[in-house]
């Protein structure tokens, strides 16, 4: 993997940022994808179905969170999870049953409290 700068965080801190890279559905949609194997930003535009502007400002966040990093290729650059753990803490995720109250946890197209 190609890393140009590393800094380690605490554990508190990296959860932090985890969740706060899944808050957004674009942004989880992109781990989601990248989870299965590396692309590039104009195929996970296309894929998820937003412009490369927005796709491009979501991937800063998540390289900026450490959760995704980018590997020159020429010209261009693939992204990929930056350690495939992620993959596996999502697959995890997603195996998860939750009981929600939706008067409290908003989804994306209505207001809560949380």
């Amino acid at each position: 993997m190609y890393y140009l700068c590393m800094e380690t965080i605490p554990h508190s801190d990296a959860l932090s940022r985890f969740g706060y890279a899944l808050s957004d559905s674009t942004r989880t949609q992109i781990l989601l994808s990248l989870r299965d194997s590396p692309n590039y930003p104009s195929h996970l535009a296309d894929e998820i179905g937003v412009s490369r502007q927005i796709l491009s400002n979501h991937l800063a966040c998540l390289r900026g969170c450490g959760l995704v990093v980018a590997v020159p290729e020429g010209r261009r650059n693939r992204y990929e999870l930056a350690d495939r753990r992620i993959g596996k803490a999502l697959d995890d995720l997603l195996g998860l049953v939750l009981a929600v109250d939706p008067a409290c946890c908003p989804t994306a197209d209505t207001d809560g409290c949380c």
